[in-house]
């Protein structure tokens, strides 16, 4: 059985590389355009460094208000940081946690191109992020929480960071059915958000474990079974 440590060290290294090639290399699934920019307040960020992967858009659907706080799970370069911390003003506070020091570097680079003082980079892993309790407003993740090897404390770590009522919005990718065991010990499928996808209800029951409401699913893609797919899902701390 593949051991965390070498997932991390395969996804950090696969990470680096998405640097320079512009993609993380897992097909359309992690690697399509975050959010829809020309709809998006601060649509102005361009020539950012670093590619812009994931599967959803979270922003889309975080509904966020100016003097929020809002922390981003994997934020790699930084982007829907940066656009979150548009969204919230000067009054809210933008935070990425990567565990990738080259992409949190990246990401604090790209910041100093823009004029969002309100956003921050923090080094750190999911399951142990580097955010006191009940300090946010907003949790979004974008194609993130199927890399980490141990997704109940990964969003036990959610719930710990939201306030009572705090948002956690979601885009990842899921499995419809278990995948297969050969997969599940590939560290190049990990580290392209296959083989860390889980089924989809066992993923709702571990979001509802950590403490949330019952997750809403906003939106998914069709799969077969034994296949991973994207959803895109709400939840609120109780």
């Amino acid at each position: 059985m593949i051991r965390a440590d070498e997932i991390k060290k395969a996804v950090r290294e696969h990470y680096v590389r998405s640097l320079s090639t512009g993609c993380c290399g897992g097909g359309s699934s992690c690697c399509a355009t975050t959010v829809d920019e020309e709809d998006r307040p601060g649509a102005d960020l361009e020539g950012l460094t670093g590619p812009s992967l994931g599967c959803g858009r979270p922003l889309g659907y975080a509904q966020l208000q100016p003097g929020e706080i809002v922390v981003d799970l994997g934020s790699g370069a930084g982007r829907e940081v940066l656009l979150a911390a548009r969204e919230v003003g000067p009054a809210g506070r933008a935070i990425g946690i990567d565990m990738t020091p080259e992409m949190v570097w990246t990401a604090r680079e790209n910041a100093n191109q823009t004029t969002v003082p309100n956003a921050e980079f923090r080094l750190g892993e999911i399951e142990h992020l580097p955010v006191p309790d009940a300090a946010a407003d907003v949790v979004i993740s974008n194609c993130v929480i199927n890399l980490v090897p141990d997704k109940s404390r990964a969003f036990a770590e959610a719930y710990r960071i939201l306030k009572p009522g705090g948002r956690l919005i979601v885009s990842d990718m899921v499995a419809r059915g278990p995948l297969p065991g050969a997969m599940r010990e590939n560290l190049t499928a990990w580290a392209g958000c296959v083989a860390g996808a889980v089924d989809v209800d066992e993923y709702l029951s571990v979001i509802e474990r950590a403490g949330f409401r019952t997750p809403d699913v906003l939106t998914r893609t069709n799969a077969a079974p034994g296949q991973v797919f994207s959803i895109t899902l709400r939840a609120v701390k109780q």
